[in-house]
């Protein structure tokens, strides 16, 4: 069947800023059209009463991690995708740090080949995933290039041959310490015109830190880490980028001051754009009395100004989109103390409908200020047209039941990892289609 129409459904697109009750027909991968009420559709299309459901433009991640090559006990390309699907996500952006990393031509061919063999395997893996409350259909997967390699990453990455071959962008997803590297960096990716990510965190001033320094950490008995870590990072950083003009992505921002700085620096006409992650939007070092290790992240949560500061940033535009940096790792990885876990967790199928939950349904946001920073936005700053809701637009759409129950648990997440604090927890809101 070819043809689907979806009946009176909640359309959500920021491109055109819209908010309201239609139809939209579905056919051969198009929005053929979108109207009040649509009476003209083939015979043999399939309908769907969509009242209290919710459609949008696929949601587009800035930068996740991927445990295939090399760590595919924490997740593999396949079910990588498969729940970036899940959670309602079209497109999907590796960071470079796979073994091997994605540093030369070797590696992005290796990661090439291994997309190659998912793509011939695809009838076998709809196989196995026949459970899924929707047809998997795979996400666009695109790869950061290394800006770094050796073992002091002090050496650049043949930057111009990278770009011939098809990263995204270029990043480390890791702090650069040394500025004149950087410098020299952004002199020669300035021709190339791909977007950059840079994460801005002093590793010297962080010290051994595991908690945003303050208070709590006194009060946990954990090493912390200060805020001016990130942010006399940030202040080096955009120095640097008004020296040489290039265009930077400011990726995992967390502390009030660090939203102050890139204020200024836009009032200033600097070229830079900036993401945070949904955990630090959603929590703050009041949430950490659990000593859960899956609430261990880089940079750490910060305290409630920082979060307050950066749900303000997000709304006022100060900070552009919000980025999952979906974490995988292993039961026995996470399983340690709080300040000897590795930081990450998992994200690709819980971001949506946690954010919805604490954030829209609670009146703090709008929804398609929600919709904007996960898809619109994220789009923009990748260098992307960003998807539509519109006639003869391609159908890359999620539809999102914001009332829907699930538990999270291992047989229900399509991640290989479970590393998250809301594990054995009950959600509400679920993708139940993704068109990608």
């Amino acid at each position: 069947m070819n043809s689907e129409l979806l009946k009176q459904v909640r359309i959500l697109d920021p491109v055109s800023r819209t908010d309201r009750l239609a139809d939209v027909l579905i056919a051969s991968g198009l929005v053929k059209a979108v109207e009040t009420k649509i009476c003209d559709f083939p015979v043999d299309t399939s309908i769907r009463d969509c009242q209290g459901l919710i459609l949008g433009p696929g949601l587009v991640d800035l930068y996740s991690h991927s445990g295939e090559p090399g760590s595919e006990n924490r997740d593999t390309l396949s079910s990588l995708l498969t729940a970036a699907a899940t959670g309602g996500f079209t497109r999907l952006s590796i960071l470079p740090d796979t073994l091997p990393p994605l540093d030369n031509l070797t590696g992005l061919a290796l990661l090439n080949q291994l997309q190659q063999v998912l793509k011939a395997d695809e009838d076998g893996e709809k196989d196995k995933l026949s459970s899924f409350p929707f047809p998997p259909s795979p996400p666009l997967l695109s790869y950061w290039g290394a800006l770094t390699q050796g073992i002091e990453g002090q050496k650049m990455t043949e930057l111009a041959e990278l770009a011939a071959a098809g990263v995204i962008g270029f990043t480390d997803g890791a702090p650069l310490s040394n500025l004149a590297l950087v410098r020299r960096l952004l002199e020669y990716l300035q021709p190339l015109g791909k977007p950059v990510a840079l994460m801005a965190y002093d590793p010297q001033l962080a010290g051994e830190g595991v908690i945003r320094e303050g208070k709590q950490s006194i009060r946990l008995g954990l090493s912390g880490s200060p805020a001016v870590a990130e942010s006399a990072a940030i202040a080096a950083l955009l120095e640097v980028v008004a020296t040489v003009g290039t265009p930077v992505h400011l990726m995992r921002i967390s502390t009030s001051r660090s939203v102050q700085l890139i204020a200024q620096a836009k009032a200033q006409g600097l070229p830079i754009t900036a993401s945070t992650t949904w955990m630090h939007l959603l929590l703050n070092t009041e949430d950490l009395s659990s000593y859960h290790p899956n609430l261990r992240l880089e940079p750490p949560l910060g305290n409630p100004i920082d979060q307050a500061a950066l749900l303000q940033g997000i709304r006022e535009g100060i900070l552009d989109a919000i980025a999952i940096d979906h974490t995988p790792y292993s039961y026995e990885e996470k399983t340690v103390s709080f300040a000897q876990a590795p930081p990450g967790v998992i994200g690709l199928e819980l971001a949506l409908p946690l954010l919805w939950h604490h954030l829209v349904e609670k009146g703090d946001w709008s929804a398609l200020e929600l919709w904007q920073s996960l898809s619109t936005n994220s789009a923009i700053c990748l260098g992307q047209t960003p998807a539509a809701i519109a006639p003869n637009q391609p159908a890359e759409l999620v539809l999102f039941d914001p009332q829907q129950t699930w538990t999270v648990e291992q047989q229900t997440l399509k991640s290989h990892s479970a590393n998250t604090p809301w594990l054995n927890k009950q959600l509400t809101g679920r993708v139940v289609r993704t068109w990608c």
